[in-house]
């Protein structure tokens, strides 16, 4: 036995020792905010990212002090080191987390949340900038059953419906008053009009707004189908927001915004026919918010794919 044994050996090691009565059982316990770098398979490619995890287990063990915490620790950051993170290497770490546990726990729990980058294209113009998406990527073990769940957060604006109608009262109001007395307009005097600041008497109210959603991956799915999903939303919405444009990209996209006007309603049921006729996702949940720039408070409208014993319509 050498010297650095003899010291481990001769230190207290006060978690192995069990409690003398039953002291009850916990539903999780583990570590959050582990920072570590991760390399995500995402759609045929591979991207790092900065990430910061959760990893749990349940104690079942009424006696035991506690559990393994750095045996959850060194199994995170041997798997973040290995190689690309894909649901098979997830559903691998879970299983790990699982046998390191085997006299304690049931059930595990891991979890990595990050800032996604992709570079997105302008609307017209040769331009491109990069655009951040919150992405979280959910791994659980309960009662046999494994889920394997994506989320993401997109941001896009957001035209009411109802005050584009007013504006446009508002705009024929002005009208009648500028042209009052005249039996006839001609069309070049009405295209001048449409120019001015005070042909177009009022706009409609916009605001940047998000939608989040969460998904249940398919058995099988081999990556992670992040720019995928992210490119379906916003193709689905058609206001993503812009990174680097000119000015044609900046009217396109207020051609855009006049195209989709959208009440929180309208958003939530774009993303959810969207989700309904995507065959990766076994379940959903949507989450759309509307940050109001007529109100001091949000619109919100909330779905889901509404499946037996599937995700809960709740904030």
């Amino acid at each position: 036995m050498n010297s650095r044994t003899s010291a481990l050996m001769a230190m207290p090691d006060i978690a192995s020792r069990a409690y003398l009565q039953p002291q009850g059982t916990l539903d999780w316990v583990g570590m959050s905010n582990v920072e570590l770098p991760l390399t995500i398979s995402d759609d045929g490619a591979t991207r790092a990212v900065a990430a910061r995890a959760q990893i749990y287990v349940d104690l079942i063990d009424p006696q035991a002090k506690g559990i393994h915490m750095s045996r959850l620790y060194l199994m995170l950051d041997a798997s973040a080191s290995a190689t690309a993170l894909t649901p098979a290497m997830m559903t691998e770490l879970l299983g790990e987390v699982l046998n390191s546990h085997n006299d304690l726990s049931s059930k595990a729990f891991l979890q990595f949340d990050f800032e996604y980058l992709l570079r997105r294209p302008a609307l017209l113009s040769d331009n491109s900038g990069w655009n951040g998406y919150p992405v979280t990527l959910k791994g659980t073990f309960i009662d046999g059953q494994l889920h394997i769940e994506l989320g993401v957060t997109v941001r896009y604006s957001s035209t009411c419906p109802c005050s584009a109608a007013l504006s446009r009262q508002i705009i024929q109001e002005q009208f009648d008053k500028d042209f009052a007395g005249k039996a006839t307009v001609s069309a070049e005097q009405v295209r001048a009009w449409l120019g001015t600041e005070e042909g177009i008497a009022a706009t409609p109210h916009s605001q940047r707004s998000e939608v989040h959603i969460l998904t249940k991956l398919e058995p099988g799915i081999s990556e992670f189908p992040i720019s995928s999903l992210i490119d379906s939303i916003e193709d689905t919405l058609q206001t993503a927001v812009q990174t680097a444009v000119k000015r044609e990209d900046e009217q396109e996209f207020a051609r855009r915004n006049a195209a989709n006007l959208m009440f929180c309603e309208d958003a939530g049921r774009r993303v959810q026919k969207a989700l309904n006729d995507d065959q990766r996702f076994s379940d959903f949940w949507v989450r759309v918010e509307h940050m109001e720039s007529l109100h001091p408070h949000d619109a919100v409208s909330i779905v889901t794919k509404g499946v037996p014993d599937g995700y809960l319509p709740i904030p």
